[in-house]
């Protein structure tokens, strides 16, 4: 797994490593049922703190993208396509928040934030346009 950690972003490192890890499964980087690197690993080999990366995972693991168990390591959760529209909504929700906590940590406004989306969407269109 590759991750580039900018220390001298606005973007707290959490968030980068969170969000780093969440593109590579929406990419499909990172497939279902790969593991990621163990907390300690990953700290060592981007050079950050373990409880940073400890709450990359927490909140990978809240936003239903890994799934993290005791002696079997964190994995990349199956897609779910049957989730009911209230909690794909709510998970879209989150990771709008974060976005959101990202764009205004950089000094970009809302449409300076959606011009980024529109050109990262016209990058790499998704294939199911169906959820949002």
């Amino acid at each position: 797994m590759r991750l580039e950690i900018d220390t001298d972003s606005a973007v707290p490192p959490y968030e980068q490593v969170r969000a780093g890890i969440a593109t590579q499964i929406a990419e499909g980087t990172l497939a279902p049922g790969a593991h990621l690197p163990t907390i300690r690993q990953l700290a060592a080999d981007v050079g950050l703190a373990v409880n940073t990366v400890a709450r990359a995972y927490r909140e990978l693991e809240a936003a239903g993208l890994v799934v993290s168990r005791v002696r079997h390591g964190t994995t990349v959760a199956e897609r779910r396509p049957d989730l009911p529209p209230a909690e794909a909504m709510a998970r879209l929700d989150e990771a709008a928040r974060g976005y959101r906590a990202a764009a205004r940590a950089l000094g970009a406004s809302l449409d300076g934030a959606i011009q980024a989306l529109r050109r990262v969407e016209a990058e790499q269109p998704s294939p199911d346009r169906t959820r949002a």
